[in-house]
């Protein structure tokens, strides 16, 4: 049975999230159709630029991404407080970027931005939702199956229906959900390298890198902004040392000592490397709604009016383990 998401995420609170938006029938939508040999690989280009605009208008920062040829994955960080520093002006100019009026001119965004100044509850309705997760979503989704659906000359779903959210409740959750997405490719065994990982975060972070100093500057989000709250204490360096070893000990076939090849970085996280693969396997599998300890699971549990949540258990076999 389906749980309203606001009994997950409290309308106007801020948080860190994993979102997965599938494909209707997970066909594959937005890659190499394996049975007509149709490609749509140039659907994974929409996604990523639809990606940075909505970055750039809504209260979110992006951690990670992943377009895959059925699914997207996102991790990004909400901060809904962030809009109280925007003026009128800059939040009609925000929403007019997202939604353009028909006729593409300047003249034309400058006329609905006008018009929206001149409606202050509209207004005060519009700065909520560029902090709300939802919006960003549906901001995401519906442009592209409509183009998808225009280009197939069709109606209908292009998407599965509403899309998965974990709550990624600390750093470690943040951390473990970043390599799993950006490792997405890897272990579709599309790709073997990150660097050759489309369409990935992790991808798009290896290309920035202009000078070897910037691969010690602190890892920060990909676009957005960078909001209080989750921050991870490492750099660029470390985190793609840490996502490169996971991915070894997460591509079948292809294990390693675990222990001796572990990076430094890790035993901030987890001291234990078994347990770290555990932790980025379980934000597929082993974790539902919320990612994170066990009592905070419980937490969320009880203000859903529910008594146990997926991955309570695991949560629980973690702490032990420590």
């Amino acid at each position: 049975m389906t749980t309203a998401r606001s009994l997950l995420i409290p309308p106007a609170s801020a948080g860190t999230f994993h979102c997965v938006q599938r494909c209707v029938r997970r066909a594959f939508l937005c890659g190499q159709d394996r049975y007509t040999g149709q490609s749509f690989e140039h659907r994974k280009h929409w996604v990523k630029r639809r990606i940075a605009l909505l970055a750039e208008s809504f209260a979110v920062a992006i951690h990670a991404y992943a377009v895959m040829s059925n699914h997207l994955h996102l991790v990004l960080q909400i901060e809904p407080a962030a809009t109280g520093t925007w003026s009128d002006i800059d939040v009609a100019n925000r929403w007019v970027r997202v939604f353009p009026p028909r006729e593409h001119t300047e003249a034309a965004r400058v006329r609905k931005r006008d018009a929206l100044l001149q409606q202050p509850e509209r207004l005060a309705v519009l700065r909520t939702r560029l902090a709300d997760l939802s919006w960003f979503m549906k901001c995401l989704a519906e442009p592209v199956a409509r183009a998808a659906n225009a280009e197939d000359g069709c109606k209908g779903r292009f998407w599965e229906g509403r899309f998965k959210v974990q709550l990624l409740c600390d750093e470690r959750a943040l951390l473990a959900a970043m390599a799993y997405v950006d490792l997405n490719p890897i272990r579709a065994g599309m790709a073997d390298a990150l660097a050759d990982a489309d369409h990935t975060s992790i991808q798009r972070r290896l290309a920035d890198i202009q000078s070897p100093q910037d691969l010690d500057r602190p890892l920060r989000p990909l676009a957005g902004t960078a909001a209080p709250g989750i921050r991870l204490g490492l750099s660029l360096r470390a985190y793609v040392g840490l996502v490169e070893w996971t991915g070894v000990q997460l591509r079948p076939g292809k294990r390693c000592a675990l222990k001796k090849d572990a990076p430094g970085a890790l035993a901030h996280y987890d001291a234990c490397p078994e347990r770290w693969e555990t932790r980025v396997r379980a934000i597929g599998s082993g974790y539902w709604r919320i990612v994170g300890e066990a009592s905070e699971l419980i937490e969320v549990a009880a203000r859903m009016g529910q008594r146990w949540l997926k991955g309570i258990g695991l949560a629980k076999q973690l702490a032990v383990a420590s």
